[in-house]
C-alpha cells in the first residue's frame, strides 16, 4: 500500500468527532450555511432541506446564504476567512475542493489549512442533456453528429474549472470529437439557454433538470456515475453507452473555517449523520440524484485529496 493510500486511511480512521461535549449553549444564534451557487441549483436545494433538519435539531435557524461565482470559489473564500466560532458553515464540492486546485489554479485559500472539515453530504452524477431539435437519440448518434461538424456543438457549465466543465472535457477526449465550450456564471442560466436551443447540450445537475427531461424539453442521454439513477432509471450510464471507463460524480461536504472549536465541529458532525439517516431527507436528496453519505470529519480531508489523484 503506497503511503498516500495510507495517510487517506489514518485520516478517515482517526478523525473522528472529539469526544469532547459541545458547549450546551451552542448554538445560541442563528447560523449561516454558505452556499457558492445560486439559487435553485441542485447544491441550494440539498443544502436548503438539511438546514431545516438542523434548525430542528439544534435549536436555531440555519440559514442559507447564496455566494455564487468563479465556479465556486467566491463563497469557498467567504467561508475561508470566516469567524472560527460557528457560526459560518460552507458547502464545499469536487469543483472548489477538488478540480480547481488539481489544476494548479491560483486561489484566495488554502483547500485543506484553511477550513476544518464537518461532514460528507454525499456524491451525484450528472445527467447528458441535449436540447431536442439536435439530431441525437443517443451518445453514439452524438459522437458521430460531432465528428461531422467539429467544433460547431456547444455546451456550457457553471464556469471555467467547473466539474460540469471538466466532465464534457473528458467525454470529448474519450470520443475523440471536438465541443466549444460557454462558461456561465451559474448553471441555472445555460439551462435555460439550452432549452431555447441557444446552447446544444450540457452535463447538468440531476434534480433542477427532471422536470425538463420527463417534460421532453430535454433529452437525456446517459448519466455519468458507475451506476444508473434512480429517478432516472432508463437513462443508461455512460459507460453503458459506450465510453469506456467513465465514472464522474459531484460530491458534496460541509466546513467551518479553520480554528472552529472541535466541540463545536463534533456536535454538527453528529447532528449531521442522524440528518442524513432520515427516510425523508434520504427521499429527498435521491431525487436530486444524490447517495447521501455522512461519516467522519477526516473523510472530508480523504475526499479531497482523492480527488486530487483521481484527476
Amino acid at each position: 500500500m503506497t503511503r498516500f493510500a495510507l495517510t487517506v486511511l489514518a485520516l478517515i480512521a482517526t478523525s473522528a468527532p472529539a469526544l469532547a461535549q459541545a458547549d450546551a449553549n451552542y448554538p445560541d444564534r442563528p447560523v449561516r450555511i454558505v452556499v457558492p451557487f445560486p439559487a435553485g441549483s441542485s447544491t441550494d436545494l440539498a443544502s436548503r432541506v438539511i438546514a431545516q433538519k438542523f434548525s430542528t435539531k439544534l435549536g436555531q435557524q440555519f440559514v442559507i446564504e447564496n455566494r455564487a461565482g468563479a465556479s465556486g470559489n467566491l463563497g469557498a473564500d467567504v467561508v475561508a476567512k470566516s469567524a472560527p466560532d460557528g457560526y459560518t458553515m460552507g458547502l464545499i464540492t469536487a469543483s472548489t475542493h477538488g478540480v480547481t486546485p488539481a489544476l494548479g489554479i491560483k486561489l484566495p485559500y488554502d483547500t485543506i489549512n484553511d477550513f476544518k472539515p464537518v461532514s460528507m453530504i454525499g456524491a451525484a452524477p450528472y445527467v447528458l442533456v441535449l436540447y431536442p431539435g439536435i439530431p441525437a437519440k443517443s451518445v453514439s448518434e452524438l459522437i458521430a453528429l460531432a465528428k461531422t461538424k467539429p467544433g460547431q456543438l456547444n455546451y456550457g457549465s457553471a464556469g471555467l474549472a467547473s466539474l460540469a466543465h471538466l466532465a464534457a472535457a473528458l467525454f470529448a477526449n474519450d470520443a475523440g470529437i471536438a465541443l466549444t465550450h460557454v462558461p456561465y456564471k451559474s448553471s441555472a442560466q445555460s439551462a435555460i439557454d439550452i432549452i431555447t436551443g441557444r446552447l446544444d447540450m450540457q452535463f447538468a445537475t440531476v434534480g433542477p433538470t427532471l422536470e425538463n427531461i420527463r417534460d421532453g424539453k430535454l433529452r437525456a442521454l446517459a448519466t455519468t456515475g458507475a451506476r444508473r439513477v434512480s429517478s432516472l432509471p432508463d437513462v443508461p450510464t455512460m459507460m453503458e453507452a459506450g465510453v469506456k471507463d467513465y465514472d464522474v460524480a459531484l460530491w458534496l461536504a460541509y466546513v467551518t473555517p479553520a480554528g472552529t472549536p472541535d466541540a463545536i465541529v463534533g456536535k454538527l458532525n453528529r447532528a449531521m449523520n442522524e440528518i442524513l439517516k432520515e427516510p425523508d431527507i434520504v427521499e429527498n436528496l435521491q431525487k436530486q440524484g444524490f447517495e447521501p453519505d455522512a461519516g467522519t470529519p477526516g473523510a472530508v480531508t480523504a475526499r479531497i485529496l482523492l480527488s486530487w489523484v483521481e484527476l
